[in-house]
């Protein structure tokens, strides 16, 4: 057996795979390919995840959560990435970016007011921080937030904005300069709900994969929203969101390895249907090894993300395991797209196969939520190495 599910995990972490990897193959995957080649939002398949909780797992009950951690997150993303990219990504941004920020970091009344809506998915929440001239580099942030009385006003333009631009899409919590000091701008978190006056909602971005992802670009005009809106401290937004970006890193990891192994599933099947000179073409050693590979990649990756959850569960120190689990889950689910394209031959250039979705899909997972590159500089500052 391969997969999460012969993980040396606890019993109610593979019961929420089993329920979840049901769900998956019954519900997500049938309209997988519909939503994908339509570019349209798959509200009907993020409307059941609501019910059956999973926008609320690592959260308490008394905000509406279903009293879980962030282990069981990465359980049920892994399973939804297995077949569908951009259903798990949704959920991974509704989590960790739109509602997560809430939970760490707001008061009691912010809280009471967001996080109901936004743990049991009727509503989305979207994290605005990567700006054109601030990708990498979020320090660069230029969208600015000036005190005006009891109100801020946001000015500026956010990029690759996830679940920004939704039905359902509530929240958008913006990172902003607000003020400097000793000549360093200083960058605060501000809640903004979606409908305010001043927040425009670009076209969505024609995309190489994660089609049925709802990305847009923002941008703030003279947005006021009250002072009370300040998420956290003012000045800590970018020690805030590097929080959220570590624990996310985990969360995206998992997703990624869901996808490796997916590649590695459908390429077991298809290897034992295919018929190729009188035999399944998983007879021949070059296409047996290239899938054992596969399959060494997904586990290893796997016992990476698990390695870093354990650690933020447990509270301690996770930053460099989360950037290896997060760097070797993304390169793994990009090699193992490219492999069972391979495998498939020209089926696997057949946008209804599976595998050609996820070899579309796989490339963002080594750019989003800091690049590869990024992964590295952590990992070697993690090791005390100069620079």
């Amino acid at each position: 057996m391969s997969g999460l599910l012969s993980a040396d995990l606890p019993e109610e972490y593979l019961e929420l795979a089993r329920t979840v990897r049901a769900f998956a193959t019954e519900v997500v995957a049938p309209v997988a390919h519909h939503h994908d080649q339509t570019h349209t939002f798959p509200y009907e398949v993020v409307a059941q995840m609501g019910e059956m909780g999973l926008f609320g797992l690592p959260f308490p009950e008394e905000h509406g959560g279903m009293g879980g951690d962030y282990l069981a997150l990465c359980v049920a993303l892994e399973e939804l990435g297995r077949v569908d990219q951009s259903v798990a990504i949704t959920l991974e941004a509704g989590v960790s970016l739109g509602a997560m920020p809430v939970f760490r970091f707001g008061t009691d009344e912010q809280k009471q007011r967001w996080l109901p809506d936004l743990t049991a998915g009727r509503a989305l929440g979207a994290f605005g921080l990567t700006e054109p001239g601030a990708g990498t580099d979020a320090g660069g942030t230029r969208t600015t937030a000036v005190r005006d009385g009891d109100e801020w006003v946001i000015n500026g333009s956010k990029q690759f904005i996830t679940n920004s631009g939704t039905d359902i899409t509530t929240l958008i919590t913006v990172t902003a300069v607000t003020s400097e000091l000793d000549g360093k701008r200083r960058i605060s978190s501000i809640l903004v709900p979606a409908d305010t006056p001043g927040v425009l909602v670009e076209p969505a971005y024609d995309k190489v994969g994660w089609n049925a992802s709802d990305t847009h670009p923002l941008t703030f005009t003279d947005v006021r929203v009250p002072v009370e809106n300040l998420l956290g401290e003012e000045g800590r937004g970018y020690a805030n969101f590097l929080r959220i970006l570590d624990e996310g890193r985990i969360a995206i990891a998992a997703l990624a390895v869901g996808a490796a192994q997916g590649c590695v599933d459908e390429s077991i099947r298809y290897a034992g249907e295919r018929e190729a000179f009188g035999r399944p073409i998983g007879a021949n050693q070059a296409v047996a090894f290239r899938i054992a590979r596969m399959e060494a990649r997904a586990h290893t990756a796997r016992l990476a993300y698990l390695d870093a959850a354990r650690l933020l569960l447990a509270g301690k120190p996770f930053k460099k395991q989360a950037a290896i689990a997060k760097m070797v889950a993304s390169e793994a689910a990009m090699d193992n797209a490219r492999d069972a394209t391979q495998v498939f031959g020209g089926y696997g250039f057949m946008n209804e196969f599976t595998v050609a979705r996820h070899y579309r899909d796989s490339k963002i997972l080594e750019i989003g939520e800091g690049t590869t590159e990024v992964q590295l500089m952590l990992i070697a500052r993690e090791l005390g190495l100069p620079g």
